[in-house]
């Protein structure tokens, strides 16, 4: 129902704000644009989204399908069972679906992105085989997209590798303010969805593991902080793709340990692959061109417009209005906001402070609603409940963050 109501709104929103632009401002092209974006936003749903993920899909659930049936997805489920348990009360002990859920949240974190996404839906499936209510939102699966849309991320290469094609000096100096922001993010969601959940999370489990968590980022910090712009990135690529082939070479390799038809085992993994991404592409081409006609009415410019008449009136510091842009946009659209990103440091600089902290809104949080359209699309889910504004909050704690991280680092 509320992505409904949110639907409906972006051609609400888009159709006042069209014939204001028309009748007020003689934009006799305004509709023209919104007409397009329609079509552009359908075929990039489909040609650019959906075929594409398709194919990353077949292959991860079908090694995860290896995974399952080998026992390794299993022994993941031992190892943060502890952990999960008061995260996911409702997901029984040692259930699979526990490791299914760290390797999404591991892909995520090194940014994988074309891992995270099948892995994502894996997991989804597997709390939708564990919902009761098969068209509503569980408990378990709001916390899993609250997590995913945090957007907790330890390795922003695509972003350090766009500063330096623009001329940055020091491509890699948002790592650290950029690994806060999205921390902060992802506790957010944590803290949120659990109040709401009235889950128990300052016991000694939950808060063993957020800090051991914290303790990790800050050896990894340390060490990348120690490298040059070059070898940071370098290292960062090579923990990631390490990281992800060994887990290859171990499903694989416990496979064959445990005597299983390994190609079948991928095989039977990789049709679901092929049915999910022909499931989703409704989801993404309707929710894609709500955003896409919202982004052609000019309603987010006026948005941002009146956002920085607001805050000057307040005698409050509107240096950072000019990024806001990105942090818009990123809730709606990945590539959009990425484009957004891109704008603000080719136009005020890449180095510049605007240019700096639109780098960090990109990386602080994730695309809530195209990651609850496509997840929540994979499984048939209809009623989100909270869903929408657990990711929203994220969002806003991980944005609040980089502004306060963005004036201590680089104002």
């Amino acid at each position: 129902m509320v992505l409904n109501y949110i639907w409906v709104g972006f051609f609400l929103v888009a159709m006042a704000v069209g014939l204001i632009q028309f009748f007020f401002f003689n934009d006799t092209e305004v509709f023209e644009r919104i007409v397009t974006s329609t079509f552009d936003m359908s075929e990039f749903a489909v040609m650019k989204i959906a075929l594409p993920l398709g194919g990353v899909m077949i292959l991860w659930l079908g090694l995860m399908n290896i995974g399952e049936k080998a026992g390794a997805i299993g022994a993941l489920s031992k190892i943060v069972g502890p952990f999960f348990s008061k995260l996911f009360p409702e997901i029984p002990k040692n259930h699979p679906v526990h490791g299914q859920l760290l390797m999404n949240f591991s892909a995520n974190m090194l940014g994988l992105d074309n891992a995270a996404t099948p892995l994502g839906l894996k997991a989804m499936n597997g709390l939708q085989n564990l919902n009761k209510d098969k068209e509503t939102a569980s408990n378990a699966q709001i916390m899993f997209l609250a997590l995913n849309t945090s957007g907790l991320t330890l390795i922003p290469i695509n972003i350090m590798a766009q500063r330096a094609i623009l001329g940055a000096a020091n491509p890699t100096d948002i790592f650290i303010p950029l690994l806060i922001s999205t921390f902060v993010s992802t506790l957010t969601a944590i803290l949120f969805v659990g109040i709401r959940q009235k889950l128990n999370l300052w016991n000694h489990v939950v808060l063993g593991w957020i800090g051991g968590i914290s303790l990790c980022l800050g050896l990894l910090v340390y060490f990348l902080s120690q490298q040059d712009g070059e070898a940071m990135t370098t290292y960062s690529k090579m923990i990631g793709n390490t990281i992800l082939f060994c887990i290859i070479i171990a499903f694989i390799g416990a496979g064959v340990v445990r005597k299983i038809n390994v190609y079948e085992a991928f095989i039977d993994g990789a049709k679901q692959g092929f049915e999910t991404s022909v499931k989703v592409m409704p989801y993404l081409v309707g929710m894609l061109v709500g955003i896409g006609v919202f982004r052609a009415s000019g309603a987010m410019d006026a948005i941002i417009n009146g956002l920085e008449w607001i805050l000057s009136l307040c005698s409050i510091n509107t240096d950072f209005v000019e990024s806001l842009p990105t942090a818009f946009m990123k809730p709606l659209s990945g590539s959009g906001a990425k484009a957004m990103m891109v704008e603000t440091m080719n136009t005020y600089g890449a180095d510049s402070f605007v240019g700096k902290l639109s780098c960090l809104f990109q990386g602080a949080a994730d695309t809530t609603f195209y990651i609850i359209a496509l997840y929540f699309g994979s499984v048939g889910i209809k009623k989100t409940r909270y869903a929408v504004t657990a990711g929203l909050v994220a969002d806003l704690g991980g944005v609040i963050a980089a502004i306060i991280v963005g004036y201590i680092f680089f104002y």
